[in-house]
């Protein structure tokens, strides 16, 4: 975007450049979830997170469930809090792990933000088999 500003001690017209960086960074972040999520044992532990809801649960719990030795899980769990999908609270001695739903929705709506053209394509919820 230009802007002129007009200068009024020396009588000329001064013009400012600001960049629209905001898409950019929607990007960027888009870019780092999806990197994160692109590797199966992370992608297990985002859905796990997912379904056990806002609450969370602790990391113990995490590896129990999904049989994940505790340094590797660590490493995979700093990955997904670096990349904002997951938000961690101590609660006394424990780490509390829960997704954040507010970053996978911004997620998606990045993605699908010009889905077909505009017009109404919820998609279809499909069936388990």
């Amino acid at each position: 975007m230009l802007r002129l500003f007009f200068n009024k001690r020396e009588k000329s017209v001064d013009y400012c450049i600001h960049f629209y960086i905001s898409r950019n960074m929607e990007k960027t972040e888009t870019i780092l979830a999806l990197s994160a999520l692109a590797h199966d044992t992370r992608l297990d532990i985002f859905r796990l997170l997912v379904e056990t809801g806002p609450k969370g649960v602790c990391v113990g719990y995490i590896g129990t469930e999904l049989k994940i030795p505790p340094a590797t899980l660590n490493h995979h769990l700093a990955h997904l809090k670096q990349s904002g999908l997951v938000k961690c609270v101590r609660s006394g001695r424990q780490l509390i792990h829960s997704a954040d739903y507010s970053k996978m929705d911004e997620m998606l709506d990045y993605l699908t933000q010009n889905c077909c053209q505009g017009r109404d394509c919820t998609p279809q919820k499909r069936k388990k088999t």
